[in-house]
């Protein structure tokens, strides 16, 4: 790939102690050679103008050298002009995923490269270093002490570790251009004669294995008469060869070489070194004295590698042990480290997290059906005229005519109380964190954690005990399931009773129990609305274990009583059915003292009052803490709840023993 550039230099060296004490370790972004990254200003990420181009990154013996090019924003024109002045000479990078051993940076990933405004410095050092929590990961940005060398030309993306081609004699050679210097195998491979690249697959494969290389014995003519009839030696064929074709070929003979010396301890070294050493060692290393268990190449693995490395499509010699490996058993464990050259984790869900929380389809329902009233100062009065106490009289002439009962009047009120959230998040986290606006992430929880709170305490209290200071006064906001019985009718669903009464006797009659318990909870509804005085068709909630039972409620055939929730809101007489979580399992004390479990509530939601004034509804203050650069955040409202109908609801409970 062509890549046209505006300015080289070096984006970090290698063995240069920074000023904090780390040490940029050679390889450490190994990884990344030919990689093209964001070209920015200054390391800001806040705005996409701030990109002024793209570099490609190539790996050097003595660290990454990047070559820049500059876009044509209006910002990339500014930078370019800068730079070629002179007045910005100097870059620095971010990267992340720091792997540190001790002070030595082992591995890191380049995400951009930046113009800066700071000179070149004698040293490097390292700047907004943020350690996350499981102190696994860093990310920096990291200054260098060079600076940029203002010069144009292409390069293409190449390979490394190929050697020099050589160069032509006038100023405008591949070097002045800035041309990378690389090749890969493929295209090495691909410029010989085949009777070339089989002389330079037996000369390699030799080397690996550490013999002399033969000039007449089978194994050499046989290579050396490859795709022709001559009796030509290695020899023969060797002087051939262009001086450039000899030094790539020595190069990688070389290397193979060198690598198994390095392999291979110092006498009298003690065996505790050779964990040292055996980092050192090349892939292509023959390993004849190791297990084969141990991820070694073999012979014949190495001249399968090399020719996967001239075959069309593969294109080097790291690509074809790649993919040599992937198809061995014998290899999978031939990688020091190899969790290094995993890709970076990727977001199923870009931006904010997923909230879990419980089913809150619920909550809606509650805070958009009851009666929203602007006074909070609750007071409900009613006159019972219960028990015919004002029946009209015959009149008999002369008699005195009476007067009828006393009327009782029933009267409650209610006043409200303060509901609230309170949470907080120190700055340098709301600034940091760049994928989503994490102030108005928690807003959104802070807001649907209120109006649950709300929904849960209207309908059966927030659960905390008498006595506890956050517990929400159930005088201020009444709860319907353990109201008064003047409001809230409470009827128990007797299972047990339902079970003789539908068997009797007669114990052949097997009635499944799903059966037994959605009749006996049928039964126990109607009965109850017969006292039942509230307005309109009210709604159930229920817990989703007692609708799936009376879903699978069979008869004495097998088949299902009900098919759907549509068939059991006829039965029941409600307009809809609401399944609630936050009800499994909530038992009260009746004042017969039973412990009772709630399976059911009943109620039309306009029965209920939600009073709250001006100024008591929900509403949010943000304060900044100077002295802890934090954040805080507190959501509030002031309110008050209560049933305003006598016998408006219904609660359907069972004992529990």
């Amino acid at each position: 790939m062509a890549f046209d550039y505006d300015f080289s230099g070096y984006a970090t060296k290698n063995d240069i102690l920074c000023t904090d004490g780390r040490i940029i370790r050679a390889g450490a972004f190994a990884g990344q050679d030919g990689e093209i990254v964001p070209l920015v200003w200054n390391h800001d990420h806040r705005n996409m103008e701030n990109i002024v181009g793209m570099a490609m990154l190539k790996n050097r013996p003595d660290g990454v050298y990047a070559y820049g090019s500059f876009n044509d924003t209006p910002k990339g024109k500014n930078a370019k002009a800068l730079v070629e002045h002179g007045d910005i000479r100097a870059m620095s990078i971010f990267a992340n995923q720091l792997k540190q051993d001790g002070p030595n940076v082992m591995h890191g990933i380049i995400r951009e490269l930046s113009l800066v405004y700071a000179g070149a410095n004698p040293e490097a050092y390292i700047d907004s270093v943020l350690k996350h929590e499981d102190g696994s990961d860093e990310e920096a940005i990291i200054y260098f002490g060079e600076e940029v060398d203002i010069s144009h030309g292409s390069i293409e993306d190449k390979v490394k570790n190929l050697p020099d081609q050589p160069k032509e004699s006038t100023a405008d050679n591949k070097e002045a251009k800035g041309e990378s210097e690389d090749e890969t195998v493929e295209d090495f491979f691909e410029k010989l004669t085949e009777k070339k690249r089989a002389v330079a697959e037996f000369l390699i494969t030799m080397a690996l294995k550490g013999d002399n290389v033969p000039h007449s014995d089978d194994e050499t003519d046989e290579i050396a008469n490859a795709g022709n009839n001559n009796d030509e030696t290695v020899a023969d064929i060797l002087a051939t060869f262009t001086p450039y074709e000899v030094k790539v070929v020595k190069a990688l003979i070389g290397a193979a070489i060198q690598a198994k010396e390095e392999k291979q301890p110092e006498e009298g070294k003690p065996e505790d070194n050779k964990e040292e050493v055996t980092m050192k060692h090349n892939a292509f290393d023959t390993g004849m004295d190791r297990d084969p268990e141990e991820g070694t190449l073999t012979h014949e693995d190495q001249v399968n590698i090399i020719k996967m490395a001239k075959e069309s499509g593969c294109g080097s010699l790291r690509a074809a042990m790649a993919a040599y490996q992937s198809t061995q058993d014998h290899l999978a464990h031939g990688i020091d480290k190899i969790e290094t050259l995993f890709p970076d984790y990727k977001d199923v869900k870009p931006g904010a997290p997923e909230l879990l929380t419980d089913e809150l389809a619920w909550v809606s329902t509650v805070m958009n059906g009851v009666h929203k009233s602007p006074v909070s100062r609750i007071r409900t009065r009613q006159v019972d005229a219960r028990g015919r106490k004002f029946r009209g009289k015959g009149y008999k002439k002369g008699d005195l005519k009476k007067e009828g009962g006393n009327a009782k009047l029933l009267t409650r009120t209610t006043d409200p109380c303060t509901v609230y959230v309170k949470d907080s998040i120190h700055r340098d986290d709301t600034i940091d964190i760049t994928d989503f606006d994490v102030v108005s992430y928690m807003y959104n929880m802070q807001r649907a954690g209120l109006h649950e709170e709300i929904a849960t305490a209207m309908l059966f209290g927030d659960g905390r005990e008498e006595g506890d200071e956050d517990k929400i006064p159930e005088d201020k906001i009444r709860p319907i399931w353990t109201d008064d019985e003047l409001f809230t009718i409470h009827k128990t669903v007797d299972i047990e009773g339902m079970k003789t009464k539908l068997q009797g006797s007669d114990t052949s009659k097997r009635f499944g129990d799903n059966f037994v318990a959605t009749e006996a909870m049928i039964e126990a509804n109607l009965d109850a609305r017969i006292d039942y005085k509230g307005s309109g068709s009210p709604i159930m909630f229920a817990t989703p274990q007692m609708i799936n039972t009376m879903l699978m409620a069979r008869d004495l055939n097998g088949r299902r009583i009900y098919n759907g929730v549509d068939e059991l809101k006829s039965i029941l007489n409600v307009s809809s059915i609401v399944t609630v979580e936050q009800m499994n399992g909530l038992t009260r004390e009746n004042t017969d003292g039973n412990t009772m479990e709630v399976l059911a509530l009943i109620v039309n939601l306009n029965d209920y009052y939600l009073g709250a004034t001006k100024g008591g509804e929900i509403t949010q203050f943000n304060q900044f803490d100077i002295d802890f650069n934090k954040e805080k955040f507190l959501l509030e409202t002031r309110c008050s709840g209560a049933l305003v109908k006598v016998k408006s609801a219904i609660v359907l409970e069972k004992k529990v023993s």
